[in-house]
């Protein structure tokens, strides 16, 4: 249990420090993202996705990640709305969840709205949970069904418990793909789409 929380919390301030160098702790930066004027961030997250995506799919391939370590969670109609809500006060507060506490980490005050924010958001979803089960069903209808199960992945891990949308195919070749066309977009992606107004 200990040696769990020393690496949780190593990882946790190595991915913290890497947030901040690469400025996702600036809401200025986050904002510029989101309005196209400023697509650094855009294509670090594009060349990470690509990259971490590509190792993961290498790992499984060769044994050195076991596939009973992939976790999948169901995708639902919620989880559109959910990340529509999210996408909002993203937009509206230059901060997502891990930025937050990394910009509080770094000395951001006005992060701490964020993480309050993001608390009580919390809260209320717990609270309501039931009754957005029982009055509106809907939010719980999977997007994307395989074999009675919403836990779907594009490409196949080799958990047997989690279907693929694209099977007859390695896992690592169709990540590969993928991460080969993020990586590119990331490079190609010129360095603001839109003109600052």
């Amino acid at each position: 249990m200990i040696k769990q929380i020393i690496l949780g919390l190593l990882l946790g301030g190595a991915f913290g420090f890497v947030l901040h160098k690469v400025q996702a702790t600036d809401p200025n930066k986050i904002v510029g993202f989101l309005r196209l004027t400023d697509m650094h961030l855009a294509k670090v997250i594009l060349f990470a996705i690509g990259f971490s995506s590509l190792l993961l799919f290498i790992g499984l391939a060769t044994g050195l990640i076991p596939p009973t370590h992939i976790h999948v969670k169901p995708s639902y109609v919620g989880v559109i709305v959910g990340g529509a809500i999210f996408g909002i006060g993203f937009g509206l507060g230059g901060y997502c969840p891990g930025t937050t506490i990394a910009a509080w980490g770094a000395g951001r005050r006005d992060s701490i709205f964020m993480v309050l924010g993001g608390l009580v958001g919390a809260w209320v979803f717990v609270l309501t949970y039931g009754w957005l089960k029982a009055h509106m069903p809907w939010l719980f209808e999977p997007v994307v069904e395989i074999n009675g199960t919403a836990a779907v992945t594009i490409a196949d891990t080799g958990n047997p418990k989690y279907p693929a949308l694209v099977s007859g195919m390695p896992g690592v070749v169709v990540a590969g793909i993928i991460a080969v066309i993020f990586m590119a977009a990331a490079w190609l992606i010129p360095d603001r789409i839109r003109k600052i107004d």
